[in-house]
C-alpha cells in the first residue's frame, strides 16, 4: 500500500450549496469548517486510492467559473484539478477539462427562479420583459441560469452579485428582479418575494428534457501528469463518493448540519430533504444519455444565440 505521503493530492473545488457539499465527504473525510471531527462521522476518507488523495475547496460557483475559464486560456498549470462549474461555461473550457458522468445537477421540471418583491407591480414575466430600464440581479454572468435568462428576456441590465446577496439586493430596491439559484429557490416566498418564472419549468415545457445547471469536470492532463488511466481512476473514485453519499443520506445530512453556521436553512430538515431530493438524483450519480442529450440541446440553443462556440466536445468520463 502506498503511504499517504507518497500520494498525489488533487484539488477538488465545489460550490458551497448542499448538493455539492454532500457528494464529497466520503472521499475527503467528514470534518467541520474548523477541521474538527463531525459527531460519529468518519474523519478519514471512506473512498480511497493507492495514488490519490483529495483536498476539498468550497467556493462560489461564479468564482469557480472564472478560474476555470482562466485555466483554459493559460499556458501555465493553474486552476483546480477537479472543479464544479456552470454548464454554460463548459464549451469554453472543453479543451482543458472533461465532464465527469457523476456530479452534475439537473433541474427536472424545476430550476432557478426569477423573483420580484411580493408587492411589486410587475405581475408576470411578460410585464418584466416589456419593462424599460430593467435591472435584474444575477448570481454571476457565467452561470447557466443567466445564459438561459438572457435567451428569454432579450433586454436587461444584469447586476452581478454573489448568489447569497441576490435576495437582499432585490429587497433593498437595487434591482427590479432577481435570479435565484441554490436553496434560495425554496425559501424566497417566506422572505417576501414572488416568483415570475421557473427556468426549469420553462425549459421542460419547451424541450422535454432536464435542465443542465452544474457540471463536475476534471483536467484532461491528469494522465500526462500522473500516468495512464489517471482520469478514469479519478472519475471512478468520484462516482463512488457520490454513490456512498446518496446511500448514506442521514450521514450526509449530519455533515451538512456541521457546516450550517453560515447556512442556517440547512437546519430545516424538511427544506434540506426537499432540496437534496431535487438536486441529488439518479442523474447526479450518472447523467446518462438523457443528460448528454440535454447538454447538446442547451449548447445548440447557445450557438444559435451566439454565446457558445461552434464545436463542443461532450465526452463524459
Amino acid at each position: 500500500m502506498t503511504s499517504a505521503s507518497n500520494k498525489h493530492t488533487l484539488t477538488l473545488a465545489h460550490s458551497p450549496d448542499a448538493d455539492d457539499m454532500v457528494m464529497w465527504w466520503p472521499i475527503t473525510g467528514a470534518r467541520d469548517p474548523s477541521g474538527m471531527p463531525v459527531d460519529d462521522l468518519p474523519t478519514e476518507p471512506l473512498i480511497t486510492s493507492d495514488r490519490f488523495t483529495f483536498s476539498p475547496i468550497p467556493a462560489d460557483v461564479q468564482t469557480l467559473n472564472e478560474l476555470a475559464l482562466k485555466a483554459a486560456t493559460s499556458s501555465d498549470h493553474i486552476g483546480y484539478d477537479i472543479t464544479a462549474i456552470s454548464a454554460a461555461v463548459y464549451p469554453h473550457i472543453a479543451n482543458t477539462y472533461q465532464i465527469t458522468r457523476g456530479g452534475s445537477s439537473f433541474g427536472e421540471g424545476y430550476g432557478p427562479k426569477v423573483v420580484v418583491l411580493a408587492e411589486s407591480n410587475i405581475s408576470s414575466i411578460d410585464a418584466l420583459i416589456t419593462k424599460k430600464n430593467l435591472r435584474i440581479v444575477v448570481p454571476g454572468l457565467n452561470t447557466t441560469a443567466f445564459m438561459l435568462l438572457s435567451m428569454i428576456v432579450p433586454e436587461f441590465t444584469p447586476v452581478p452579485m454573489p448568489f447569497d446577496r441576490v435576495i437582499d439586493t432585490v429587497k433593498e430596491g437595487n434591482a427590479d428582479a432577481g435570479l435565484l439559484i441554490h436553496e434560495a429557490q425554496l425559501t424566497f416566498a417566506s422572505l417576501g418575494l414572488r416568483s415570475l418564472l421557473d427556468l426549469g419549468i420553462w425549459w421542460h415545457e419547451h424541450e422535454q428534457l432536464p435542465l443542465p445547471l452544474g457540471l463536475n469536470v476534471l483536467r484532461r492532463d491528469l494522465d500526462e501528469r500522473f500516468g495512464s488511466e489517471s482520469c478514469a481512476e479519478v472519475a471512478s473514485l468520484l462516482s463512488q463518493s457520490i454513490s456512498h453519499a446518496i446511500e448514506q443520506r442521514d450521514m450526509s445530512k449530519r455533515y451538512l448540519l456541521a457546516h450550517s453556521e453560515s447556512r442556517p436553512e440547512w437546519r430545516d430538515d424538511a427544506l434540506l430533504e426537499k432540496y437534496l431530493s431535487m438536486y441529488v438524483s439518479p442523474l447526479t450519480a450518472d447523467m446518462g444519455d438523457i443528460g448528454i442529450a440535454a447538454l447538446e440541446r442547451l449548447y445548440s440553443m447557445g450557438r444559435s444565440a451566439g454565446v457558445v462556440p461552434s464545436d463542443v466536445t461532450i465526452d463524459p468520463i
